[in-house]
């Protein structure tokens, strides 16, 4: 089954020839909700954010490291840039369907907000609480073994919460209106 058959309502009339499909219409009332998104659809999700948090977590994990850093100012760092990149592959997927820069931002917000800010508590969580993780150097298995596990547990919790977030139409559902 093609990828996208699912999405076969997208079909439907484009805003402009060869543009993005014009918007959703509102639910009709007393139109039934689904009740919950399926595994696949939260675990694609969760593996974009991770992707992003990932990206930005290590950027900011090495960069403190390597410069000598104490803790809290590196994990900020990581923290930050795991937001930037999150948002960013979001972001730039929006803005390729021809949306403003300023409903992209939007969208980018409400689809991966509460999903980036899961996985971080959970990931920094695990690297804090590590023995010794924060205070290892970039050639010690036990920093990157603490930050790759990190990213491990914090898969496992954030994909059941995007997908209660998905089934309810908020997080990354919202980026499906816009493919």
């Amino acid at each position: 089954m093609d990828r996208h058959a699912r999405h076969a309502h997208h079909a439907g009339p484009r805003a402009r020839p060869g543009g993005p499909p014009a918007p959703h219409a509102p639910d009709a009332p007393g139109t039934p909700r689904a009740s919950g998104a399926d595994w696949a659809t939260a675990v694609r999700a969760t593996l974009h954010c991770l992707t992003g948090c990932a990206v930005g977590e290590i950027l900011g994990m090495v960069i403190g490291t390597a410069l000598l850093w104490g803790n809290v100012p590196t994990m900020v760092l990581a923290i930050a840039l795991a937001f930037v990149f999150g948002y960013s592959l979001t972001l730039f997927a929006v803005l390729r369907a021809g949306l403003s820069l300023k409903a992209a931002v939007k969208v980018a917000l409400a689809a991966d907000t509460v999903s980036i800010a899961v996985m971080e508590l959970v990931d920094n969580g695990i690297i804090a609480l590590t023995p010794g993780a924060m205070d290892a150097g970039l050639s010690d298995t036990l920093f990157w073994s603490a930050l790759l596990g990190g990213f491990v547990v914090a898969f496992l919790v954030t994909a059941p919460v995007n997908k209660w977030m998905i089934g309810r139409g908020k997080g990354h559902a919202v980026v499906h209106a816009h493919h």
